[in-house]
């Protein structure tokens, strides 16, 4: 496919997991991409890698500017860079609250003011921003984390208002648990990392945890020309979590027996 040739991609947290697998899927439908990171050493070609802290209101700012100069303007801005946290609302003080807002609320909307400019002046402007299913479901032991995600959520639905106008859209992406380096070392840090999979696996009604190239080519589709009419929309990638109930599969012996 070739349905991003000529646009010009901005990827945060771009140097692992969903956003490299963004990075690269985009590279290969056409798009010039530059992935913000915390580490961008090793990021592969073509993909250009800067180093960022979205977290930082100067650095963050910085490496939109050299993005922009490199690429030679921005048409997508994929918000993606975040930081998880597990625990219910006891288990974090003010200051765990203020780092994880910081980065996955404030991060937004520090990388996407710094690249507002240059949207504006794109005639395919497209911000998709990476929020979670923990936005929309109640999830044990995820408090934090899902109030940060509760408000990109929010966020994403008052930006694509605020912009719409200018031609920008706005969306953003509700994944699932996906198998993903951080989810890899929550696994290993568990006392049963094989259970504790097992369990995360069967919460989605597909048995499976998501992938990174899934999500990457939701936030394509949402990023690019084909979903022009499509702003102001929040896209399941979640293995029918968010809204299927279904039943567990039968044990054996509780198979009705075929005549």
């Amino acid at each position: 496919m070739s349905d991003l040739t000529g646009l010009r991609a901005v990827i945060t947290g771009g140097g692992s997991g969903i956003g490299l697998a963004t990075g690269l899927l985009m590279a290969s439908r056409g798009a010039r991409v530059a992935v913000l990171d915390l580490a961008p050493t090793g990021v592969p070609a073509p993909l250009m890698g800067f180093q960022a802290d979205v977290a930082d209101e100067t650095s963050i700012h910085d490496a939109v500017l050299s993005a922009a100069g490199a690429l030679g303007g921005i048409d997508i801005l994929v918000n993606n860079a975040g930081v998880g946290a597990a625990g219910t609302i006891a288990d974090h003080l003010d200051e765990e609250w203020l780092r994880v807002l910081n980065v996955n609320v404030l991060g937004v909307v520090r990388t996407t003011r710094a690249a507002l400019p240059y949207l504006r002046e794109s005639e395919a402007a497209s911000i998709v921003n990476l929020c979670s299913i923990a936005a929309t479901a109640g999830l044990p032991r995820r408090a934090l984390y899902s109030a940060s995600k509760g408000a990109v959520l929010s966020l994403t639905l008052a930006m694509s208002a605020d912009h719409v106008g200018e031609g920008i859209r706005v969306n953003c992406v509700n994944p699932g648990t996906v198998d993903t380096p951080w989810v890899g070392r929550l696994l290993d840090a568990a006392d049963d990392p094989e259970s504790e999979r097992a369990a995360l696996e069967a919460r989605q009604p597909t048995g499976r945890l998501v992938t990174a190239d899934e999500v990457a080519a939701a936030i394509a589709y949402l990023a690019g020309p084909s979903a022009g009419s499509v702003t102001g929309t929040a896209l399941a990638v979640d293995g029918g979590m968010s809204g299927l109930r279904v039943r567990p599969a039968p044990s054996r012996s509780e198979r009705p027996l075929r005549p």
